[in-house]
């Protein structure tokens, strides 16, 4: 049986309205304060679209995700930090931190983790386990 690697993205929001986690599966996800936008980030110093998370395959064939300033066309009026830096557009780590604002962010988190394949049906080493008491009184002895 071999294993097989599952990574999760996964981004932690902290606004004005809490804290809350989020799985990321899309290929592109729009980050700000307007209607039409993916992640919404409740907070009055974030643009109507602020930020732009996009997955990249590299060569190995393995996602990463990038954080763009803005929609990809034009920066936000305020930017963003990574880790206190101001970017642009960067390659998320684990544990990267994207200030958008005082007292709102989004903190990275790539997890990853072995699955095994699940045995076939037919596998001759499958055994079933029968509770006694599962059995009728039928028997005579």
């Amino acid at each position: 049986m071999t294993a097989q690697p599952h990574t999760a993205h996964i981004i932690v929001v902290e606004d004005d309205k809490g804290k809350r986690e989020l799985l990321l599966r899309k290929n592109k996800y729009s980050i700000g304060r307007g209607k039409k936008i993916d992640i919404v980030i409740q907070s009055p110093f974030v643009s109507r679209h602020h930020a732009t998370i996009m997955r990249i395959f590299d060569e190995d064939g393995y996602a990463h995700y990038h954080i763009v300033d803005g929609d990809g066309k034009s920066p936000s009026a305020n930017g963003i930090l990574v880790n206190g830096h101001k970017v642009n557009n960067l390659q998320l780590k684990t544990g990267d931190k994207v200030v958008f604002g005082p007292q709102v962010s989004i903190t990275y988190y790539q997890s990853t983790r072995d699955i095994f394949a699940t045995l076939s049906p037919d596998d001759p080493f499958d055994i079933t386990l029968i509770d006694p008491a599962m059995m009728g009184t039928e028997f005579e002895i």
